[in-house]
């Protein structure tokens, strides 16, 4: 991720690991879909760039086997440690701003991380030159512009209070630097960054369980900073909780982008 000062969700909050989770029932699937689309096998040399959690990590070390490798970065890498054994190497990296921490890879995966990194540009330059010629990048970032609504059917006062929570978060991250409009640029940047074969696709969830689980931990994570600018009062935000709690909102993300391309 970014700097901890800069970065508005905290790896180290207890709703940290809640959100991890939900991504990882949410999103694994389609990443995972998308890694086995790239030819991901034993031997592979992959770099997981701003890991966060352990699930797409785990997943890379049994595709890859004793025979490869599996690099592990994060800003904050206090979740990781479960998983730092042979083929997983675990390191502290800034995505935007340190250099590669070694190159030559086979593979190398981002999931919603480049939209909140201030220097995405630089960082997606990194990424390309940590790849050998042939080297797969696959970059998933979320599209907050591109569907703003926590609830796109808005048709009572429960659904109307959420999306102006979901207003006030986005204007948080804005604030802190993401880029709310970045994941329907990725086939752009992949391209402009020299990489062929470019392709990309989305996955846009609408109602679960687990969008509901993601936006509990997501505003509880978040409930200090939108008090303290204004964006919701704490009564607001305990009726919110109440009706995510009731089951009885159909709740949605922002659409997931995976772009993926080879470098030449």
């Amino acid at each position: 991720m970014t700097r901890p000062d800069g970065y508005l969700l905290d790896n180290r909050r207890l709703e940290a690991g809640e959100r991890f989770d939900a991504f990882a029932a949410l999103f694994d699937p389609t990443t995972f879909r998308h890694l086995e689309g790239l030819g991901i096998g034993p031997g592979w040399r992959c770099w997981e760039a701003g890991a966060g959690g352990t699930s797409v990590v785990s997943w890379l070390a049994k595709k890859v086997g004793p025979t490869g490798k599996v690099l592990a970065t994060d800003i904050d890498t206090s979740r990781l440690t479960s998983v730092a054994r042979p083929p997983v190497d675990v390191r502290v990296h800034d995505l935007g701003t340190d250099e590669p921490p070694m190159e030559g890879f086979d593979l190398i995966h981002t999931r919603l991380v480049l939209v909140h990194v201030p220097e995405r540009e630089r960082a997606l330059r990194s990424m390309v030159k940590a790849l050998r010629p042939g080297g797969r990048l696959l970059v998933e970032d979320a599209d907050p512009a591109l569907q703003p609504l926590l609830c796109p059917d808005e048709h009572g006062p429960e659904q109307q209070l959420a999306n102006r929570l979901r207003h006030g978060f986005r204007k948080l991250l804005a604030g802190r630097g993401a880029d709310l409009s970045y994941g329907r640029k990725l086939p752009r940047l992949l391209r402009e960054a020299g990489l062929r074969r470019v392709e990309a696709d989305a996955y846009f969830p609408i109602t679960s369980p687990v969008c509901a689980a993601l936006e509990s931990a997501t505003v509880r994570q978040i409930r200090d900073e939108l008090v303290r600018t204004g964006h919701a009062t704490d009564e607001d935000i305990d009726r919110h909780l109440a009706n995510v709690a009731s089951g009885n909102m159909d709740l949605a993300t922002a659409p997931m982008i995976s772009a993926w391309g080879r470098k030449g």
